[in-house]
């Protein structure tokens, strides 16, 4: 009873210690999927899609009426000030104390097509001298409608509502793009992790299996059934599979430590991984792909922000080497008083026009020098976007064309292994009974392994280029939508 207690006990304690070192199964989709969501690299893209997310909330703020409420609560004077004594024709110092205090409410309204603004404000102020004359005033402006515009100067209202959206656009397209580049990085660590996986479990079985091979053939070499170099060299594969063995181990630490890391999960988890099924069967048209790629890819995105930002130069210097105007025109009420009941009756009407010019007269050619280079970086910009354009297309392109040939690969890959295999264990069987011999078995073991790293090969230069493809086109080619939609669905944009 007591031993039947202790093993219990002791079964307990070796689980509980067991679970010291979590263990968790992963297949790619899983793994992508916590990489997106949790790695560091994602936690850096998502702050700067926010960074420009909130840019975007000021640009639509400004767009809209603001309210602003200006204020001197306190301010006073206690100095001599220069004065006209109109009796004996000087100017002379005199003391002056005094007391002044003033507050406004203001609601304005830019115009994006003008580039103006409207404006609708209430003012009151209070004065108050002391000395040999105190005397205490106050002055209101009820309400006032205003409006200003420079008649010919540039209009930033205009381009910002051209290239503002274009940037939010594009950093939200940019976020999921780097999604994309983090599938990449994860493909990657995936079957460098699933490589290794797979080499260590091949090289522990190659040292059982040398092992055995090893017995088996001491045992003939005791009957004079092979020779002493044959036992040498079986000898030799046991020491070559022990080494490879810790040379696997080796490796399969440091992969895993990468793709552990890369997720940004616990760094003593140990991963087994699924490989992925064999592909689906999908052809993509290279027209198609360079279609969703004009639409969708952020880069052409930020090609049209990059000629509008230059011809915006153009207009704004363009605009500064002339003559500018402006016009201030308000209308509305204003009265003065000496009490603060009084200020508000009866009104007078206010009317203020204002026109103000600048006129550059002389300025060795500084502000045409300005428009020309402004013309010359737009021209600039103009063939760089092309370029950058075709550069792009190519890629696309060449991606499309090589993906279509993966799946052919695959297919290839996997018949060598499955033969491999088979190969493999024949030959191990013939030999063991004496039908083959050591080379043989050699070769075929060596064909197995290298089978097994090209399917596995295969496999990684497919998915890296389906999902390069979906980061140059931002088109989910199984589903057959694009990811911006997928991206608005699920944030309800």
């Amino acid at each position: 009873m007591r031993y039947g207690i202790f093993c219990f006990y002791f079964c307990i304690v070796c689980a509980i210690y067991a679970s010291g070192q979590p263990q968790i199964r992963l297949n790619l989709d899983r793994s992508i999927e916590i990489a997106v969501d949790s790695s560091l690299q994602a936690f850096r893209v998502k702050n700067m899609y926010l960074a420009n997310y909130w840019q975007y909330r000021s640009f639509k703020a400004a767009r809209l009426p603001s309210v602003s409420l200006s204020m001197t609560p306190l301010q006073y004077y206690r100095d001599f000030t220069k004065r006209y004594d109109s009796e004996r024709n000087i100017d002379v110092y005199r003391s002056q104390q005094s007391l002044y205090s003033a507050g406004g409410l203001s609601l304005s309204q830019n115009v994006d097509a003008t580039g103006g603004t409207f404006y609708v404000d209430s003012k009151l102020d209070y004065m108050r001298n002391f000395g040999d004359n105190t005397y205490s005033q106050y002055s209101s402006v009820p309400v006032r409608i205003g409006y200003s515009q420079s008649l010919f100067g540039f209009n930033r209202f205009k381009w910002e509502k051209k290239i503002e959206p274009l940037k939010f656009e594009k950093a939200k397209k940019q976020l999921i793009y780097e999604q994309e580049n983090i599938t990449g990085n994860v493909i990657g660590y995936f079957f460098n992790l699933a490589m290794a996986q797979r080499e260590y479990d091949v090289a522990k079985s190659n040292v059982a299996s040398s092992d055995t091979l090893y017995k088996i053939g001491a045992e003939r070499y005791r009957i004079a059934a092979i020779s002493q170099a044959d036992l040498l060299t079986l000898r030799l594969d046991v020491v070559n599979a022990k080494n490879s063995l810790e040379n696997a181990e080796m490796s399969l630490k440091r992969a895993m430590f990468d793709f552990v890391s890369y997720l940004n999960i616990d760094k003593t988890t140990q991963v087994q991984l699924d490989l992925p099924d064999k592909p689906q069967d999908i052809k993509i048209s290279v027209d198609f792909a360079l279609e969703q790629a004009k639409l969708n890819n952020p880069d052409y995105l930020g090609f049209r922000q990059e000629l509008l930002e230059a011809q915006q130069e153009v207009e704004r210097t363009s605009k500064s080497s002339i003559f500018d105007a402006s016009l201030n025109a308000s209308i509305g009420f204003n009265q003065a008083a000496t009490s603060l009941s009084n200020v508000y009756r009866q009104p007078q009407q206010q009317d203020v026009v204002s026109v103000s010019l600048s006129i550059p007269i002389l300025d060795w050619g500084v502000r045409r020098g300005r428009v020309n280079m402004a013309k010359n970086n737009l021209n600039v910009a103009n063939i760089s976007v092309q370029q950058k354009e075709l550069s792009l297309a190519q890629e696309v392109e060449m991606t499309v064309n090589d993906f279509n040939i993966q799946a052919n690969l695959i297919a290839s890959a996997e018949e060598a292994l499955k033969l491999a295999t088979l190969v493999y264990d024949a030959t191990k069987q013939q030999f063991m009974i004496g039908k083959a011999d050591i080379n043989s078995l050699t070769l075929s073991q060596n064909r197995h392994l290298s089978a097994q790293r090209n399917y596995i090969s295969a496999l990684n230069n497919y998915w890296i280029s389906y999902y390069k493809i979906r980061k140059l086109t931002l088109y989910d080619f199984l589903k057959q939508e694009s990811l911006s939609m997928q991206f608005d669905l699920l944030f309800n944009l």
